[in-house]
């Protein structure tokens, strides 16, 4: 389907937002779509723009080559008498706040019938917050603090596995590793939920697989200048750094370790900033050997043939292939459009009834995962998490080793390249 100009703007204060058109002959169904489009994090959430886009034509379109995917062969919402689906996008500009207006605004003028968003785990908080109090189906696909499922919601549901769940991954992995000592940790977190999370998860799992938490070093995101903290890093000579920081600190706690000569022997990232498009771009060359826990491969993809066909459509439409932050939407969002579907309505609880019921198996999911079922709190039972080294131009599998396909990686230790 060719991109078709964007409809409308959201008034009232929505400094960004757009509607992804149907061209459905029947009533369409539109959904909230919140993430950050403008601001800090924006090259993140335009890469999760163009990935609904990309799921809203694979629902509205016919799509043979990819049947297996629930809706995708036919057009539209067969029990919704083929209405077509619209997706509404509103910017948060990473700004919690600013989230949270956005979901009352989705929901009192928009009308949607559910909302899914925000990517940074502090803006799905509130804007998830309204969705209950509203009585909206809300469906997470990103966003990993396991905080979200824990608050009693009735209304919240999240596809992706939570921070718990990858960084115990993480204490798997490096028990696999034999070239250098993994024993004593530093975590590096930027002081929001998914940074914080983070690094309460690494004081979980680390001494149940006989590791030394050896430093927890926070920061305010959007910081100027992180030399203190690289600083504070390379005082407590740590075997394995873990980042938790977004695209900007990502990029610049490389050029910071960079400038003072400091490299981690492993350093290994909670995702987000680290597999950005914009830092694979900008700091992939000189930051070879980067290790990140993920959820999507483009090696893992390239051996499954709907997978490789979905990332094969993204790049024609971007000129990138899915990461793990766009991947991850996308399938949220062809979760929760199989949901209302299914629900042969658009009436919220008939929505959240058949998000409860919702029971998908490997080939109908548009991720690397065994499927999608979700538990008394909401949280998807069948994600899985990957371990990615950077390697050329981009990251590929080291972690399960059932899906490693160079036998060379992981090389460590790291080193600035």
């Amino acid at each position: 389907m060719k991109r078709r100009e964007l409809l409308s703007v959201i008034a009232a204060g929505l400094t960004t937002a757009s509607i992804v058109p149907a061209r459905a002959a029947g009533k369409p169904v539109r959904i909230g779509a919140i993430y950050p489009l403008t601001g800090a994090l924006a090259s993140t959430g335009q890469d999760i723009k163009s990935a609904i886009e990309l799921a809203v034509d694979i629902v509205n379109k016919p799509h043979p080559d990819l049947k297996t995917i629930p809706l995708a062969a036919g057009s539209g919402l067969p029990r919704l008498g083929g209405g077509q689906l619209e997706v509404v996008f509103s910017d948060s500009q990473g700004n919690p706040a600013t989230g949270l207006a956005d979901a009352q605004r989705l929901i009192d003028e928009q009308g949607v019938v559910a909302l899914t968003g925000a990517y940074q785990s502090n803006v799905t908080e509130t804007c998830s917050r309204v969705a209950e109090q509203r009585g909206i189906p809300y469906l997470n696909g990103e966003s990993s603090s396991p905080s979200l499922t824990e608050r009693g919601y009735k209304w919240f549901f999240r596809t992706t596995p939570n921070d718990e769940t990858f960084i115990q991954n993480m204490m798997d992995f490096l028990g696999t590793i034999q070239q250098v000592p993994t024993q004593r940790i530093a975590v590096v977190y930027e002081n929001t939920d998914f940074g914080v999370n983070t690094y309460k998860a690494v004081q979980k799992f680390a001494p149940q697989f006989k590791r030394q938490v050896v430093a927890g070093i926070a920061y305010t995101a959007g910081s100027p200048s992180l030399s203190a903290e690289v600083s504070k890093l390379a005082a407590a000579k740590p075997d394995v750094a873990i980042f938790a920081s977004y695209t900007s600190d990502a990029l610049l706690f490389v050029r910071t370790m960079r400038e003072m000569k400091y490299a981690p022997p492993v350093l290994l990232a909670n995702d987000a900033g680290f597999i950005d498009s914009a830092f694979v771009k900008q700091a992939g060359p000189q930051a070879q050997g980067i290790l990140t826990r993920d959820v999507w491969a483009t090696d893992i993809a390239q051996t499954n043939p709907v997978l490789n066909r979905i990332n094969a459509l993204y790049h024609a439409r971007t000129g990138k292939d899915l990461n793990g932050n766009n991947a991850r939407s996308m399938a949220g969002v062809l979760v929760l459009a199989d949901a209302i579907n299914r629900a042969g309505s658009t009436d919220p609880e008939a929505i959240r009834k058949a998000l409860i019921a919702t029971d998908l198996g490997y080939e109908q999911v548009a991720m690397p995962w065994p499927g999608v079922k979700f538990d008394a709190k909401g949280q998807n039972q069948r994600g899985a998490g990957l371990i990615l080294q950077m390697e050329g131009p981009g990251y590929k599998t080291v972690w399960p080793t059932q899906f490693k396909h160079d036998k060379a990686l992981p090389k460590l230790p790291f080193a600035w390249s």
